[in-house]
């Protein structure tokens, strides 16, 4: 085999590896994106099926249970426009609690119920997950234009 030809097929097989590279890393990356998602949209359907993503909001007021185990609750996350029940078995965070921003990530399942695997809480009071508010804006917003048109 000539110099030339030995180069080139150096250059083909390294080409060919380093696709290979980009193609596992690009399919490691998309299995590993979680997105965020209000309640008013997961009752749009635009959450993904049988896949994790994130739910945010705020923690509806009186909706707090516990089970008797001291680990399962069940709260309901809403955004003033939804609301989406949510089960958690685990330990919640300090700063959990009714009336506070929170963003759970896992999934939902064939009873419309989120079934959470982590909850985060905000970290301060004047804090709130940038997602969050503008989903709770957006649905303040929607709100209130559709009382302004049935007044009307």
């Amino acid at each position: 085999m000539k110099v030339r030809h030995k180069r080139l097929a150096f250059i083909i097989v390294g080409l060919a590896g380093l696709a290979v590279a980009i193609g596992l890393i690009a399919n490691a990356f998309n299995q590993n994106l979680v997105f965020f998602f209000s309640p008013s949209d997961v009752q749009a359907n635009q959450a993904p099926v049988n896949r994790d993503f994130r739910l945010g909001g705020l923690v509806e007021e009186g909706s707090l249970k516990r089970e008797d185990d001291g680990l399962t609750v069940h709260f309901i996350v809403t955004d003033y426009a939804h609301t989406i029940p949510v089960t958690f078995t685990g330990i919640l965070p300090d700063l959990f609690r009714e009336g506070q921003g929170v963003v759970a990530q896992g999934k939902l399942n064939e009873n419309g119920v989120f079934m959470a695997k982590e909850v985060l809480a905000k970290h301060d009071e004047s804090y709130m997950p940038p997602e969050v508010q503008d989903a709770l804006d957006k649905a303040k917003q929607s709100a209130s234009a559709s009382v302004v048109k049935d007044s009307q």
